[in-house]
């Protein structure tokens, strides 16, 4: 499931898109102002926002910036400004597109399926995957955390790449045995467990619930980028 960060100040909009997308299948996230805005789209990383240019307590163009400082995620500008010179700042700085007030519902959702396509497309091309500080690259075989290896067993790290590749999907321990071990593994269910808790020591905080690693309650476990 992908998620969407909709940073917009009128609230009779924001709930529009906000039902819109999640119709579409999308996880939603809404803030009202910038400084809010900015503060979600650093904790959340989400995979798209859209972003109005006209916000209180932080305008649209300095979010953006400081979004483009640290990250790539795909923006897309909300705007019922008409000026070329605002268009070109936005795009200058790094916006993926624009739209302009008042829209198309379906032509946004269309734009928003575009980008969130193109993304997908360039994560398989790169095989990298991101979540949290963590980054997984899959060509290296490699875990890292704001730059630093994380040192993992050889099941741990095949565990870790084949749950973060399936991002939001459920599995039974049986299942994470056969297809991460060998259907003749003969460790028993509880080897998941363990597998899972020394993985959790590495990504998760300690003292709060886990953030990625989730167990699914009678079922197993689900990765949540």
């Amino acid at each position: 499931m992908r998620t969407v960060l909709v940073v917009e100040d009128e609230a009779p909009l924001a709930e529009t898109l906000r039902f819109n997308l999640e119709d579409e299948g999308y996880r939603v996230r809404t803030a009202d102002d910038g400084l809010e805005g900015l503060s979600m789209a650093q904790a959340l990383q989400p995979d798209l926002v859209l972003l109005d240019l006209m916000l209180p307590r932080m305008d649209g163009i300095e979010v953006l910036r400081r979004i483009r400082e640290r990250s790539q995620t795909p923006v897309l500008l909300l705007t019922a400004r008409t000026s070329e010179a605002d268009r070109v700042r936005g795009l200058d700085l790094g916006a993926d597109d624009y739209i302009t007030k008042p829209f198309s519902l379906a032509e946004l959702k269309a734009r928003v399926r575009v980008h969130l396509r193109r993304k997908q497309e360039i994560e398989v091309e790169a095989r990298v995957l991101t979540f949290g500080d963590f980054t997984l690259d899959l060509n290296r075989h490699l875990l890292t955390r704001d730059g630093e290896p994380i040192p993992l067993r050889p099941k741990e790290y095949e565990l870790l790449a084949y749950l973060v590749q399936r991002d939001g999907r459920a599995f039974t321990r049986d299942q994470l045995l056969n297809d991460v071990w060998d259907i003749s593994f003969a460790g028993g269910t509880r080897t998941v467990d363990v597998h899972v808790r020394w993985l959790r020591k590495k990504i998760e905080q300690p003292d709060v619930p886990p953030r990625h690693l989730i167990t699914v309650r009678g079922a197993g476990y689900r990765f949540e980028r």
